[in-house]
């Protein structure tokens, strides 16, 4: 049985991929921050084998080096700091966080003699502005957020480690997700409120951020999917978008979402939701991720809006 470490693992996208290890057959190692509680659904048996839990600081070598004794065979690096908000606040942790984090467990692998196959998870948004359709691998990286430049750094130093280690890693450039379970820091889940609170108490009037961007969103359910595909068949040293190849501007997106709720909103800019560095465009193209792996999206982006709209309402 395949022993699949997952860092971040309680977070949105974590829940998702432990949830869709488990039913592929996969034993999981989950590694939470040391403040964090494992959900109740890991311990039932009925999901699959049992998760094993590790609290681990990514900031601490001692923590990395107790996620390492744990000799998976496969790693998806998920945790960071992934809001960009967060990150403009305090590049230096992100850095810290995004930019190393992977270095030091990297390292402490390689020392427990391990060669696990290690899915580093990206970012599109490295990309930067500039383009108006679907972004090839092969385009030139120009973040312009300490998010995204945060990301860059563990690519750029990642590709080397694997090199002169002989660790296999795989760099998976995620472009927007969102799905159930998502917070609310995230645009869709905090519309989706907004909307439905603008429902309840008659109020026409929705705060926005800026909704003239355009971006590619892929529901999180089938991006797990793409990572599990990317750790059996993505080569070592290569980058893969994780995306769709759709774009949705996000005032259609107000629109679709106005409707599920059923409720006669319009949106009204708040200049405390604008984002400092706000990239116009920004589509993926999956065609090498769809070559290499077979992988392909199932759900509808109308499916994902109404099953956050239903998990928003419950």
């Amino acid at each position: 049985m395949t022993r699949l470490l997952v860092t971040g693992a309680d977070g949105f996208v974590g829940r998702h991929l432990v949830r869709a290890a488990r039913a592929a057959g996969s034993s999981v190692i989950a590694s939470i921050l040391p403040t964090s509680a494992p959900p109740a659904e890991w311990q039932a048996s009925a999901a699959g084998p049992a998760v094993e839990v590790v609290h681990a600081d990514l900031t601490i070598a001692y923590d990395m080096n107790r996620l390492a004794e744990q000799r998976p065979d496969e790693v998806v690096h998920l945790a960071a700091i992934a809001s960009g908000a967060a990150a403009h606040r305090d590049p230096v942790t992100a850095m810290q966080v995004n930019g190393v984090g992977p270095v030091w467990l990297i390292d402490a692998l390689v020392t427990a003699g391990s060669s696990a196959r290690f899915l580093m998870i990206s970012t599109g948004e490295v990309y930067g502005p500039g383009h108006i359709g679907p972004i090839a691998e092969d385009a030139a990286a120009n973040p312009v957020s300490p998010y995204a430049a945060s990301k860059w750094a563990a690519e750029d130093a990642l590709a080397g480690l694997g090199r002169s280690t002989g660790i296999p890693v795989i760099i998976a450039r995620a472009f927007s997700h969102t799905g159930p379970g998502q917070g609310s820091a995230a645009v869709m889940p905090a519309l989706a409120a907004r909307l439905i609170e603008a429902k309840r108490s008659g109020v026409h009037a929705v705060k926005v951020g800026n909704l003239n961007v355009t971006r590619d969103f892929l529901d999180v359910r089938d991006v797990v999917q793409a990572y599990l595909a990317l750790l059996k068949h993505g080569s070592a040293g290569e980058c893969y978008n994780v995306a769709s190849g759709v774009g949705h501007r996000l005032s259609d997106c107000f629109t679709m979402l106005a409707k599920l709720v059923g409720v006669d909103a319009h949106p009204s800019q708040d200049a405390s939701l604008l984002r400092p560095a706000d990239i116009p465009v920004l589509i993926g193209d999956p065609s090498k991720l769809q070559r290499t792996t077979g992988w392909a999206p199932h759900l509808s982006f109308e499916r994902t809006l109404q099953d956050l709209v239903d998990a928003q309402a419950h």
